[in-house]
């Protein structure tokens, strides 16, 4: 048996993080992981899946080139290398998580991790079982995975229907493909795969694609993946499925009308289901809420004393960055350090299509739910002058504030950059800056950040260049 300060079950974002500021605030820190560092995050979802999206960018902006000045002959689409660059940089980023380890002294111990009462972790290690102890903390990180839609018939089976995973390693693009879920996963493969010449079909069974954004955002994406001939079915039911070796047939209903598709892949991106089996969560006591994830509270704290669960298994936006945030802000409490707790009310959501969405804080249908007085400032790329000069015209700024004290209660943007974008709306909201607060901040000119401020003044009643 080994002894530990703190052990983490989990060597994602949330994981990992938490490891290494233990390791910087002096703990002895070990960390379980049975697959390469940097969990679903760096292996099977935001590293390699945002590779494969920035070579979906530069074709489609190759397709633009004449415009340029540039003329391109014979230009070939090949989904291989571009499969295996995205492999490549997941790798890259994996081993950059094992330097960091290293760099901090956090030990890695590759086996399956299984909680025991008393703060042990039984580890299994090609079949064969150790027990470590840790001092003051077991930390829960365990995840989160893919899950398929057996209730229409789309059980996931590695062949003909893809998880998001799958994706991931798959060898060409397919002629023809069929997108279930319209989630931020979702409409980012359907991108991935137009670019590389497959005719997609995404099908949502709520009425908007991206059903958690902004309703304007979410049209506005569908009328550019519509210009794009990505066929888009909303408020959508699938049934009479059938599947074979090579291919799916099924019937979909959606506007009204019926349709009978056939294609020769379908990607299920219906979400995803916390890791809550066989890591010993019953064998210690730890509760679940009705969902299925952890319970936990505001500072990380389970049902049983010394056990704790940050990231996708905690519960809340399954995120990355939320994970990371958590294990940060873990880390300084088991630390002993002043530590704010996370505000889960302003996370960011980034979907990296073309064009990306980017938002932060609450919907105007939120806001109509909620009863807020409010007002809604809107700005266009099209007018805005470096969005002209790189071609990149779709979408809009919009915010939305307070009526009465010019607060920001939402933020959404969609176009080139949206992802970077948004990050002053989040420290914005953070430091509870009002509107007023932000015309205050001179925008670089050209810049696409300038929609920003010009839509603050349109909130405000006073908008110059639209």
């Amino acid at each position: 048996m080994a002894s530990f300060d703190v052990i983490v079950l989990g060597g994602g974002p949330a994981g990992y993080v938490c490891a290494i500021r233990c390791a910087q605030l002096g703990m002895q820190v070990a960390v379980v992981e049975r697959e390469a560092l940097g969990g679903t995050c760096v292996l099977w979802g935001c590293i390699p899946a945002k590779s494969l999206l920035e070579s979906a960018g530069l074709a489609q902006k190759l397709g633009k080139a004449a415009e340029h000045g540039i003329t391109i002959d014979g230009v070939t689409l090949d989904f291989g290398p571009a499969m295996k660059r995205s492999r490549n940089v997941s790798a890259q980023n994996s081993k950059g998580v094992e330097f960091l380890f290293k760099k901090h002294k956090v030990q890695w111990i590759r086996g399956e991790g299984a909680l025991e009462k008393g703060k042990q972790v039984a580890v299994t290690i090609d079949g064969k079982k150790e027990l470590h102890q840790a001092k003051k903390a077991v930390v829960i990180a365990t995840g989160s995975r893919v899950k398929g839609l057996p209730q229409v018939g789309l059980e996931l089976d590695k062949n003909v229907v893809w998880s998001s995973d799958d994706v991931l390693v798959a060898e060409k693009a397919p002629a023809t493909m069929a997108v279930v879920g319209a989630g931020a996963v979702g409409v980012e493969f359907a991108d991935v795969f137009a670019s590389f010449g497959t005719k997609v079909t995404l099908i949502e069974a709520l009425p908007n694609i991206l059903p958690i954004e902004d309703a304007d955002c979410s049209a506005e994406l569908a009328k550019a993946f519509k210009k794009r001939k990505i066929e888009v079915l909303t408020g959508a039911k699938i049934s009479n499925v059938k599947v074979t070796k090579t291919g799916a047939t099924m019937t979909v209903e959606a506007g009204g009308q019926t349709q009978q598709l056939a294609v020769d892949k379908v990607l299920v991106a219906a979400g995803r289901a916390p890791n809550v089996e066989n890591v010993g969560l019953e064998a210690v006591g730890v509760a679940k809420t009705e969902r299925g994830f952890i319970k936990v509270n505001a500072k990380f704290e389970t049902s049983v004393p010394g056990y704790y669960a940050i990231g996708d298994v905690a519960g809340n936006q399954m995120l990355a960055h939320k994970g990371s945030r958590e294990g940060h802000v873990l880390a300084d409490l088991l630390g002993g350090q002043h530590a704010h707790l996370v505000n889960y009310g302003n996370i960011p959501s980034c979907t990296y299509c073309h064009p990306e969405v980017a938002s932060i804080g609450l919907t105007e249908q939120a806001c109509k739910d909620q009863k807020l007085e409010y007002k809604v400032g809107k700005f266009p790329f099209s007018a805005n002058g470096r969005a002209r000069t790189s071609g990149e015209t779709d979408g809009f700024v919009k915010i939305i504030r307070g009526a009465k004290h010019g607060e920001i209660l939402g933020a959404h943007i969609i176009g080139a950059h949206a992802t970077e974008m948004i990050h002053e709306l989040a420290v914005a909201r953070e430091n509870e800056y009002t509107v007023e607060e932000i015309d205050l901040a001179v925008h670089a000119h050209p810049t696409l950040s300038e929609a920003i401020a010009e839509a603050v003044l349109d909130s405000m009643g006073k908008m110059l260049h639209a």
